[in-house]
C-alpha cells in the first residue's frame, strides 16, 4: 500500500522542515519526503493549500468503556479522534471497573483493535479501585501495554503514597499523570471560587487547591527523582511553579486544555453546566499566564481531557451536573483560533505540544514526528477554513460543548494512521 500526499505545507516541529512537500507513506512508514515525487500506482491526496503534519497526539481522554458506554465508548471516541486529527490518544483509567489491571489492559487493547484505525494507548491506575488506599501493580501494567500511570479524576491525595508511587514508577520508567486538586477544599463545588461563585451565591473552587498540589507534587518529583506530568494546568500560580521547577532540572511536564485558554469562568454565566469542568474556568488572568505558559515553554502540552456525559445529565442544575466537556472534535480548531489566528503562536509551536511533546511524555517513540521512517500517522488540515461547531454531527456520543454555535478557523481534511485515510471531511 502506497500513500502519495501531494503539494501540501509540511510543518515539522522536530526535524524543523518546512515548505510545500511531497510525502510518499509505504508499508506504513514515510519512505520519501521531497519535491516532485512519481510514485506510479500510489493513492494520491492532493493538499494544495493545507498543512501536512504528524497525527496529533492527545494523552489524555476519556473513553468511559467499560461500565459507562452510554457516555462514550471505545469506538465512538476513536472516531471522535479521527475527525479531530489525532492518531493516537490516551485514555484515563477511571472507568467501572477501573484499569488497575493487566486483564482491563488487554480489555481496552480488544477494544481499540476493533475501532477505526486510532492508536488507544491504556494508562493505568495508580491505586487500586482509584481509591488512594494501595499501588497496583506497576511493573505488571507496563508489561500489559500502559504507557501512564494516573488517577485522574479521583486525585491521590496520600502525600506519602504518591511518593511511594513516584519511586516505584521511576523504576518503571513510566510518568505519573497528576490531576492536582485538594479533595476537601474542592468537594464537588462546581465553578472557580471568586467573582462568579459570588454572583450565584455557591461555594467555589479556589485556585489554591490546584496550586498547592502542584507545588507537593513537583516537590515530591525533585525528592524522588520521578517523572511527574501536571494535568489540565489552570492557574497563573500553578504555571509559575512548574516553570520555577523545570529551572531546577526536576522532571516535571505539564499540560493545558483549549477551554483553558479561550474561556474563563464567566461562561459559567452564559451556558451553565455546559461550561462546568474540573479544574473550572479561570479568570482572565489566569488565561493570560496559561497563554504565557504556553509561549515560553513552560506548557509542554495540549490535551484535550476529553469527558462526555449524556444530554440528561449536563442538563441537570449547575451544582447537581457532572464535570467535563468533549473536546476531540475540536481541539485543533479552537487552538487555531485562540491562539495561532490571534498571533500567540506560531504554528510549528502549537503542533509541537499536539505531537512530538506529549509523545515524548509518555515515550512513545514512533509518534508525534514526521521523518524518513517514522510511522505513517499524518493530519491534513486547512488552517484558514472557518466552520460553525453543531454538536449534533460529532462522531463522539458526547455533546457537551460550550463551544456549540461558534465559527472557529481550521478545519480537518485527512486523518492517516500507518499510510491508511481513516477520516476524509465530506
Amino acid at each position: 500500500m502506497k500513500l502519495l500526499i501531494r503539494q501540501g505545507r509540511l510543518v515539522d516541529p522536530v526535524g524543523g522542515i518546512g515548505g510545500v512537500m511531497d510525502i510518499l507513506i509505504e508499508d506504513g512508514k514515510v519512505a520519501v519526503i521531497g519535491s516532485n515525487i512519481n510514485e506510479p500506482g500510489a493513492k494520491l491526496i492532493d493538499a494544495s493549500g493545507m498543512v501536512v503534519c504528524a497525527g496529533l497526539v492527545d494523552m489524555h481522554v476519556h473513553l468511559r468503556e467499560p461500565g459507562f458506554e452510554y457516555k462514550e465508548t471505545v469506538e465512538t471516541g476513536a472516531l471522535a479522534a479521527a475527525r479531530g486529527g489525532f492518531s493516537s490518544i490516551a485514555c484515563m483509567p477511571n472507568t467501572r471497573p477501573a484499569v488497575d489491571s493487566p486483564e482491563q489492559i488487554d480489555f481496552l487493547k480488544g477494544k481499540a483493535a476493533a475501532a477505526c484505525g486510532v492508536h488507544v494507548w491504556p494508562i493505568g491506575a495508580v491505586t487500586r479501585g482509584q481509591k488512594g488506599q494501595a499501588l497496583t501493580d506497576f511493573e505488571a501494567l507496563k508489561a500489559a501495554g500502559a504507557v501512564a500511570l494516573s488517577d485522574d479524576g479521583v486525585p491521590v491525595q496520600n502525600a506519602n503514597l504518591m511518593r511511594d508511587a513516584l519511586i516505584l514508577a521511576h523504576r518503571q520508567e513510566l510518568t505519573v499523570l497528576s490531576h492536582c486538586e485538594d479533595a476537601d477544599m474542592v468537594k464537588n463545588y462546581a465553578v472557580n471560587e471568586g467573582r462568579v461563585s459570588r454572583q450565584l451565591r455557591l461555594e467555589g473552587r479556589p485556585a489554591i487547591a490546584e496550586e498547592i498540589m502542584v507545588a507537593r507534587d513537583a516537590m515530591l518529583a525533585e525528592e524522588t527523582g520521578g517523572a511527574v506530568h501536571i494535568c489540565h494546568i489552570s492557574t497563573a500560580k500553578s504555571v509559575g511553579l512548574v516553570r520555577r521547577y523545570k529551572r531546577k532540572g526536576v522532571q516535571i511536564t505539564c499540560e493545558t486544555c483549549p477551554q483553558y485558554f479561550s474561556l474563563t469562568e464567566d461562561e459559567i454565566l452564559a451556558q451553565g453546566s455546559l461550561a462546568r469542568v474540573n479544574p473550572p474556568l479561570r479568570t482572565r488572568a489566569d488565561v493570560d499566564a496559561v497563554i504565557e505558559g504556553l509561549k515560553d515553554g513552560t506548557i509542554d502540552a495540549i490535551a484535550t481531557d476529553h469527558a462526555p456525559h449524556s444530554a440528561e445529565e449536563k442538563a441537570r442544575p449547575l451544582t447537581e451536573a457532572p464535570s467535563g466537556m468533549v473536546g476531540l472534535e475540536t481541539a485543533l480548531a479552537v487552538t487555531l483560533t485562540y491562539l495561532y489566528h490571534t498571533g500567540e503562536l506560531g504554528l510549528s509551536d502549537i503542533l509541537r505540544k499536539m505531537t512530538i511533546n506529549p509523545a515524548c511524555i509518555l515515550r512513545l517513540p514512533t509518534k508525534g514526528r514526521l521523518s524518513i521512517g517514522a510511522d505513517g500517522d499524518v493530519v491534513i488540515f486547512d488552517p484558514e477554513e472557518e466552520w460553525t461547531v453543531d454538536p449534533e454531527r460529532f462522531a463522539s456520543k458526547g455533546r457537551n460543548t460550550p463551544f456549540a454555535g461558534r465559527t472557529l478557523k481550521g478545519r480537518v481534511k485527512y486523518t492517516v494512521v500507518g499510510g491508511e485515510v481513516i477520516y476524509q471531511a465530506q
